[in-house]
């Protein structure tokens, strides 16, 4: 992690973490990951490069508490998971009558993370039009400490696989959430950022090509950015220049929040490379200080 720019007005400065988004891809293969490394050992092997990562297969199907609990033990301690909230709340659902399938995705194993579960990335398909009266129903069912999401999960149905998991270890642990908007109802909305920051949720600051709405604006205890193609989408790599200014916005970000930098460019093996540099700018800028 990286520690530069100025104490904010509490005197704490925030901590900025630079990941990727997923990490099981075949094409890293013999590229990132070495020849001949056993798919069980890429997560490990990310996590000796880079400090956080962001679960998206959470977001297509239920995952398995065994699974959690497999890559928390993969990664030394001080890593960071975000974990990418269900698509079948955000796309399927469409926010609507969500109690249950919530539940079911805090049982299914996400809260084993325990000290490694950073924030949780919720979605919204393109199509998704703001609707204040919607999204407000959504964000105050969110869990804001690891125990209420623990209780908000005995309310899981048999669609979880394996058993449930419904332990929080800290109950009183924050349990912080994000949310990345892609429709243009969404673009310039004073009242959805205010909406945000009445519930202490973060925009996420989307960088994909010009195609979503983008934000640099800062809703709750976390900015979380998702850089998705510098120029074409889940493509494109981000040069010097490009990685230079991210570091410039992380630094002013980082007065105000935490930070938590995901590269999700992951279609020609730019993302873990683009992520490790990243880093590199701002510890080297940190040495500066």
């Amino acid at each position: 992690m990286s520690r530069s720019g100025r104490a904010g007005p509490d005197g704490r400065r925030g901590v900025v973490r630079v990941g990727i988004s997923g990490w099981r891809y075949a094409p890293w293969r013999g590229v990132f990951y070495p020849r001949g490394l056993p798919q069980r050992r890429e997560l490990e092997f990310a996590a000796e490069r880079m400090d956080t990562v962001e679960i998206n297969g959470s977001f297509y199907s239920l995952q398995r508490p065994s699974s959690y609990r497999a890559w928390a033990e993969a990664t030394p301690e001080g890593f960071v998971f975000a974990v990418k909230g269900s698509r079948f709340i955000t796309h399927m659902k469409k926010l609507r009558d969500i109690d249950t399938a919530l539940a079911n995705f805090l049982a299914s194993g996400v809260l084993s993370l325990g000290p490694r579960l950073g924030p949780v990335l919720w979605q919204l398909a393109p199509r998704h039009r703001y609707d204040a009266e919607q999204l407000e129903s959504f964000l105050s069912r969110l869990p804001r400490t690891h125990g209420a999401a623990a209780e908000v999960a005995r309310g899981h149905d048999d669609r979880v696989r394996e058993t449930p998991y419904l332990e929080a270890a800290e109950p009183d642990r924050p349990l912080e959430h994000v949310l990345e908007v892609r429709h243009p109802t969404f673009d310039g909305n004073a009242e959805f950022l205010d909406l945000l920051r009445r519930h202490r949720v973060g925009v996420v600051v989307a960088d994909a090509a010009g195609l979503w709405p983008y934000f640099d604006e800062v809703t709750s205890p976390v900015v979380y950015v998702r850089l998705h193609g510098d120029t074409e989408l889940y493509v494109s790599g981000y040069g010097e220049e490009a990685l230079q200014d991210w570091a410039g916005r992380i630094r002013r970000w980082r007065e105000q929040a935490d930070v938590y930098v995901y590269f999700d460019n992951d279609v020609k093996v730019h993302a873990p490379h683009d992520a490790m540099r990243l880093a590199q700018i701002l510890r080297e800028d940190d040495a500066l200080r």
